[in-house]
């Protein structure tokens, strides 16, 4: 076995530009709520960076479901059931 393989990065833990991104939005999230009771953050959230990543990784894996998943750490089936949903594939 590869001793790289399924390694995880070191710094996914640490500050990363994505992290920044994330905080950011929210920051500008709540200030933009003015006072309102925020709801479904976590649902808001994932659905914001689900999709995008979903398309970046099969763009990466030249379509290829199967080498996306394995990229995602996901099971194909699961991958394939989310492209749907979020209508990056047609339906079968």
């Amino acid at each position: 076995m590869n001793p790289h393989q399924n390694r995880q990065p070191d710094f996914i833990c640490q500050h990363t530009d994505l992290s920044a991104c994330v905080v950011s939005a929210l920051e500008k999230y709540f200030h933009d709520l003015d006072g309102e009771r925020p709801n479904n953050i976590f649902d808001m959230v994932m659905k914001c960076v689900e999709r995008p990543m979903l398309g970046i990784v099969l763009q990466t894996a030249n379509g290829n479901q199967t080498l996306a998943a394995e990229m995602l750490g996901i099971n194909r089936n699961t991958l394939r059931k989310k492209l749907i949903e979020f209508q990056l594939i047609g339906s079968p």
